[in-house]
């Protein structure tokens, strides 16, 4: 790293990503759209699903979250190079839960992000998301009631 910026950067994208995963988990669905630019977008292509705009990437998150019985997700960090006032980026995903279907689901995957520096800091641009590996097994454990 070459200066105290490239530092407070990737301080503040990692910082980013960290809310992302947090916001997720409180289902806060507007502090989570507040993390793209007005025309972010989410792409995962394994389901053939893109959400353009803050205001679709809150509602997809809510409608995919309102699926869920319980729901955990870790991110863990990944490489960033910074380009100026964009960056491109990657965090690494584990995720798992039950859906109310009854049907369990655990996965490793991949946010390849493109971010954008803004007046209100560093947002995402872009995150697609790819599924690493997927397994579907019943889980033993439950949430607490």
């Amino acid at each position: 790293m070459s200066n105290f910026q490239d530092i407070a950067d990737r301080v503040e994208i990692e910082a980013l990503r960290g809310e992302f995963t947090d916001a997720v988990m409180m289902r806060d669905y507007d502090r989570l759209a507040s993390l793209f630019t007005p025309d972010g977008v989410v792409r995962i292509p394994g389901i053939n699903a893109e959400t353009v705009s803050r205001e679709g990437i809150r509602a997809g998150v809510e409608r995919l979250q309102g699926l869920w019985q319980y729901f955990v997700q870790n991110t863990h960090p990944g490489a960033t190079k910074l380009e100026g006032d964009t960056a491109v980026g990657r965090a690494y995903m584990s995720e798992f839960g039950r859906l109310r279907d009854g049907s369990s689901h655990l996965n490793y995957a991949i946010y390849h992000d493109r971010y954008q520096r803004t007046p209100d800091g560093w947002k995402f641009a872009e995150r697609v998301y790819e599924v690493r590996y997927l397994d579907s097994t019943p889980l033993a454990g439950s949430a607490p009631e």
